[in-house]
Order: structure tokens, then C-alpha cells, then sequence
């Protein structure tokens, strides 16, 4: 598609249509599927993704849905499409404890917004659930969603850090991003769990993200903040195909994987392109640092190829639904935070 998507359903379609890769890795992985916290701005494409993909290949294996579920209309898409969710709270030990078992897990559950006002809340989803699901599913392989985030800062135009670089998470998010990747790590070995971390940053799709909150910016007139100058981004679509790739690649010890974009894109330009499609000047405030929140993820890139839909592509799309008003998630992702405050 060259276009951009003209409606909701459009988009969902092209959030959710499964690539080869995926097609590969789901007739070499059999069996149920649990994703778990999938109710956030993600888990639904992932999930109707997976179903579509084992449908393609003429397997009956069920995708189960597992959140609380509080957006509106997400259960009923989700069930069109042959999906089964499951409302309940992980942190319910029942509740967890009756839910089927899997061949497979994607574990998308966790808490960023919210973290300043309620550090315990934060804490209890990204350290604790971690071990009572790890224990729960011992020997299931999982796919762990983190976050660039455990990165420290690093200068722009280098390397960035690849999966190798020491970790230096910035803030009680990220610290507790830290922590629940250690407790899946312990469990890969201790329950010889095949688990393998996601640490993504940046997905973007037309709706939500780092390309929504600065085309917004500049439409409205707002001075686009400069202080976290550069970031990687990612179509989400390629994001959900790949998350659903590395259940090829979870092992133990578990295996870390960095997923972004491979370019250390400038906001300044994002919003100067932006500027130039409606017309409008941009305003900025602050200036670029010498460092900012990256990833190297050249080895992403060697496992699954280029991105899909390009950045050139995504704000030319992104664009075309702020000018005619489609609508939002409203989760600006405060990705220009630099001391983790969330």
C-alpha cells in the first residue's frame, strides 16, 4: 500500500496482515498461543496478526488474548477476528493460575504512564508478575516485550548500544523494565524456559506515537520539544511481525534482541517535514543534547530485513490523518523525558 489508510479498518488491516517471516515461524512453532497483556496499543494487531497467520496455514491452534481489557470495543475486534480474550487481572493469583496452557507466550504486560504518582503499582507489574507468569508457564517459550529504556544515554551519531551494551535504565520505569527482564532471565535458567527479551523502542502507527505527537505539534502551532533530539523509530506492523519471528529465536540462557528502526532520526527534521506538508512553519523549544535514548539494531535487521513501510512513507501517512482528523489513542508518548519520569 502506497496510500495511506483511509479508515480505522484499513489500518488495522495493515497493523495485523501477517508477512512470510511470520508465516515461517508459526508453521515451525505449533500450538496455542497466549499473548498476556494484550490490551495496550500493540496487542491487539499482534494478536489478530497470529490468528490470521495460523488460519493462513490451515492450523486450528487457538490465539488466547489475555488483559483487563479497558478500552472500549477491543474485545469485540478481537472476537471477530476468531481471537479468544480472557478479561482478568494478571496479579489476580487465581485468575492466573486457570488460564490455559500454551506452546507459545508473547508477554506484553506492564506499566510505564503512572509510574511518578504510583512507583508500587509500576513495580508489582514490571518485577513481580514477571516471576509469578514465569513460574506459572515453567518451560513455556516466551517472548518478553522491554524497552530501550535499561539503555543509558549515548551519544548521538555513534553505534548506539547493541544488545551487548551495559545497561544504565534512567528512572523507576526503567529501572523495573530492568528487573523484569532479570527474573525471566533467572527462569530461562532455572525452569530451562526458552525466553528471549524484545527491547523495542519507538513503534509507531497512525494513531499513537513519536511521528503523531510531533505532526500534532506542529499542526496545532506548539513549540515541539528538542530536548531528546533523536530517536529510532519502527512501523508497528513490522514490530508485531517480529516480536512473533523471535519465538524461532528464545533460548537459554535467554537472548536479547534490540528492535527499532536503524536510522537515528532528528526530530527537527521529523517536524520540518511535517512543517512543509501542512504549510505550517514549525516552533521548537530547547535545544538538541549530545546524547539521547538509542539502539543499535543492526542484528534485528540481519534476522528479518529492512522495515517494511519507510519513515519518508510514515509521515507522509501520519500527516494525511491528523489533516483530516482521524482519530487518536490521546497517549502522547513523552519520549523527549530525560531523567525517566513517567
Amino acid at each position: 500500500m502506497t496510500r495511506a489508510p483511509a479508515s480505522e479498518a484499513e489500518l488495522e488491516e495493515l497493523l495485523s496482515r501477517p508477512t512470510p517471516g511470520v508465516l515461517d515461524t508459526l508453521q515451525r512453532t505449533p500450538g496455542d498461543l497466549l499473548v498476556l497483556g494484550a490490551g495496550g496499543k500493540m496487542g491487539p494487531s499482534l494478536a489478530v496478526m497470529a490468528r490470521r497467520a495460523i488460519d493462513q496455514l490451515g492450523r486450528k491452534d487457538r490465539v488466547i488474548a489475555v488483559s483487563r481489557f479497558g478500552e472500549p470495543g477491543v474485545i469485540q475486534r478481537l472476537v471477530a477476528a476468531g481471537v479468544e480474550p480472557r478479561q482478568l487481572d494478571l496479579l489476580d493469583p487465581a485468575a492466573l493460575a486457570a488460564l490455559p496452557d500454551a506452546s507459545s507466550i508473547i508477554y506484553m504486560a506492564g506499566q510505564k504512564f503512572g509510574t511518578q504518582g504510583n512507583p508500587a503499582t509500576t513495580w508489582a507489574m514490571n518485577a513481580a508478575l514477571p516471576a509469578y507468569v514465569a513460574r506459572r508457564f515453567a518451560g513455556t517459550r516466551t517472548v518478553v516485550f522491554s524497552t530501550g529504556n535499561v539503555y543509558p544515554l549515548t551519544p548521538v551519531g555513534g553505534a548506539g548500544p547493541a544488545e551487548d551494551h551495559p545497561v544504565g535504565p534512567v528512572g523507576e520505569y526503567a529501572m523495573s523494565c530492568l528487573a523484569r527482564e532479570r527474573v525471566f532471565e533467572y527462569h530461562a535458567l532455572a525452569a530451562k524456559s526458552p525466553v528471549l527479551i524484545f527491547r523495542l523502542n519507538y513503534a509507531v502507527e497512525l494513531r499513537y506515537g513519536v511521528l503523531v505527537d510531533t505532526g500534532s505539534r506542529v499542526l496545532r502551532g506548539e513549540p515541539v520539544p528538542l530536548t531528546m533530539g533523536h530517536v529510532n523509530l519502527i512501523w508497528q506492523g513490522d514490530a508485531n511481525a517480529r516480536a512473533l519471528q523471535c519465538l524461532d529465536h528464545a533460548s537459554t540462557p535467554a537472548t536479547v534482541l534490540n528492535v527499532t528502526g536503524p536510522e537515528q532520526l532528528s526530530i527537527r527534521r521529523i517536524a520540518e517535514q511535517f512543517g512543509a506538508i501542512f504549510g505550517k512553519e514549525p516552533r521548537f523549544a530547547g535545544t538538541e543534547a549530545s546524547d539521547a535514548l538509542l539502539s543499535n539494531a543492526r542484528r534485528s535487521v540481519e534476522l528479518f530485513g529492512e522495515s517494511t513501510v519507510s519513515i519518508e512513507t510514515l509521515i507522509a501517512w501520519t500527516a494525511e490523518w491528523l489533516k483530516h482528523g482521524g482519530r487518536l489513542l490521546g497517549k502522547p508518548t513523552h519520549f523527549e523525558e530525560r531523567k525517566g519520569k513517567f
